[in-house]
C-alpha cells in the first residue's frame, strides 16, 4: 500500500505531537493540590482550573477546523504546539492564581488549533479502510499523553513543583521544530484554494452546535462529550480522592495512572484494528460505555492498592478503546469536510473537558463519592441513548450507531 494510504513516516511525528498536547493537559493533575496550596486555593478551584482549558478549546475549535481546510493542517498543528509551550511557561512562572487561569486559557486555544487539524491530517493520508488503524494510533498517543501526564507530573514534581511544566515546555519546543521541518502538508493546494474561494459562511459555534442536533452523526458527538466528561471527571479528582479517602502518596498515584496509561496504549497500538474488525465500532462503543460506568462505581468499594490499580487500568483501557472507535465513525461520516467535522468533534470534546472537571470539583466538596457516581450516571445515560437509536434509519448505515 502506498505511503499516502498508510501515513508512512509521518504517523510517528503526528503521534508524538498528540502525545505532547495531551501530556500538557494531564501534567498538572498530581501536583495541583499542593501547587494550589501556595495560592490558598482548594478542591473546587482545581476542577475549575482544569475546566478553563476546555472553555477556549470549545470556542476556538470550529474556527481552527475551518482554517485547516483553507490554509492546511501543518501550520495549525505548529500553532497549537507553540501555544501549548507558552501555556506551560506561564504556569511554571505564575505568582498569582490569575496567571494559572491565563495559562489554561492559552492551552485551550492550542488544543483547538492542533487536535482537529491532527485528526483531519490522518483522514488526508489514509484510505477509509485504513483510517481506523490510523486513528487508533493517534488515539493511542492521545490517551497515553492524556493519562500518563499525571504520572509524569508526579515523578517530575520530586525535582520541584514547577519542574513538570518547564520539562513540558522544553519538549514542546522540540515538537514545534520537528513539525516545521519534517512534517509535510497533507492537504493539496487545490483543496485549500477551493475552501478559500467558497462563499459559504459557517455559523457561530452555538448555531453549529444547534444544527448538529439534527445531524446523522449527532449521537457520536454526544459520545465524544460523555467520554471526555467521564475521563476528566475521573482524572480531575483522582489524586485528591485517593489521598483523602485512602491516604495514597504522590508516588502511588503516579504509578497507578502510569500503568493504566501503558495498558490502554498497548491495546490501541496493537489491537485496535483487530478489535474493530472483529466486533465493529458500534459494539465496542456500547460495551465500553457499560463497563466504564460499572468500573467507576466499583472504585468506591475498597482502598486496597492493587484493587484500585486494577480498576483504574481497566477504566483507562476502556476509554482508550472507546475514543478511536468513535473517531473512526465520525471520520467516515465527514465526507470532504474532514476539518470541519473534526472541529465539531473537538468542540464536543472540550465541552466534556469543561463540565467534567467543573462538576467533579463542585461535587467533591459536597461528598467524596459524588464525582464518580455522577460519571457513572452520565456514561449509563449515553448507553441508553445509543441503545434507543438502535435500528433507526440513517442516511449512511456505516455511521449509524445502532444494530
Amino acid at each position: 500500500m502506498s505511503q499516502q494510504h498508510t501515513g508512512g513516516g509521518r504517523m510517528p511525528l503526528l503521534m508524538l505531537n498528540m502525545f505532547i498536547a495531551m501530556l500538557g493537559i494531564g501534567l498538572i493533575i498530581p501536583v495541583l493540590p499542593e501547587y494550589l496550596r501556595e495560592f490558598g486555593a482548594g478542591g473546587s478551584t482545581a476542577g475549575y482550573l482544569i475546566a478553563a482549558f476546555g472553555i477556549t478549546q470549545f470556542l476556538c475549535s470550529p474556527i481552527f477546523g475551518e482554517m485547516s481546510d483553507k490554509y492546511g493542517r501543518k501550520w495549525m498543528i505548529v500553532t497549537g504546539l507553540a501555544l501549548f509551550t507558552i501555556s506551560n511557561l506561564i504556569f511554571a512562572t505564575a505568582d498569582h492564581i490569575a496567571m494559572l487561569y491565563v495559562s489554561r486559557f492559552v492551552g485551550g486555544v492550542g488544543a483547538a488549533a492542533m487536535i482537529p487539524s491532527m485528526l483531519a491530517y490522518v483522514a488526508d493520508i489514509t484510505t477509509e479502510e485504513n483510517r481506523g488503524k490510523g486513528l487508533g494510533r493517534i488515539g493511542a498517543a492521545m490517551s497515553f499523553g492524556f493519562v500518563i501526564g499525571p504520572g509524569a507530573g508526579g515523578f517530575l514534581a520530586e525535582l520541584g513543583l514547577r519542574a513538570p511544566f518547564y520539562v513540558s515546555a522544553s519538549v514542546g519546543v522540540f515538537a514545534v521544530l520537528c513539525t516545521m521541518f519534517f512534517v509535510p502538508e497533507s492537504l493539496p493546494m487545490e483543496s485549500r484554494l477551493a475552501a478559500r474561494a467558497s462563499t459559504v459562511k459557517r455559523d457561530f459555534i452555538w448555531v453549529q452546535i444547534a444544527k448538529s442536533f439534527k445531524a446523522q452523526y449527532f449521537i457520536l458527538l454526544v459520545l465524544v462529550f460523555t467520554l471526555n466528561f467521564g475521563l476528566l471527571n475521573f482524572e480531575a479528582i483522582f489524586p485528591m480522592f485517593v489521598d483523602e479517602k485512602y491516604s495514597y502518596t504522590v508516588r502511588e498515584i503516579s504509578l497507578i495512572i502510569t500503568i493504566g496509561a501503558g495498558a490502554g496504549t498497548l491495546i490501541q497500538l496493537f489491537y485496535m484494528g483487530k478489535l474493530i474488525d472483529r466486533f465493529g465500532e458500534q459494539l465496542l462503543i456500547k460495551a465500553t460505555l457499560l463497563l466504564s460506568a460499572v468500573t467507576l462505581v466499583l472504585m468506591l468499594l475498597s482502598g486496597n492498592f492493587y484493587y484500585v490499580l486494577l480498576l483504574t487500568t481497566f477504566f483507562l483501557t476502556l476509554t482508550s478503546i472507546m475514543r478511536p472507535a468513535i473517531n473512526t465513525l465520525l471520520s467516515k461520516s465527514a465526507g470532504n469536510e474532514q476539518g470541519f467535522v473534526a472541529g465539531m468533534n473537538n468542540a464536543y470534546m472540550s465541552l466534556g473537558n469543561i463540565f467534567g472537571p467543573a462538576a467533579a470539583g463542585t461535587l467533591y466538596n459536597l461528598h467524596l463519592n459524588g464525582p464518580y457516581l455522577l460519571g457513572a450516571v452520565v456514561l449509563l445515560f449515553s448507553l441508553f441513548l445509543a441503545m434507543s437509536r438502535a435500528g433507526r434509519g440513517s442516511q449512511t448505515t456505516n455511521v449509524k450507531l445502532g444494530g
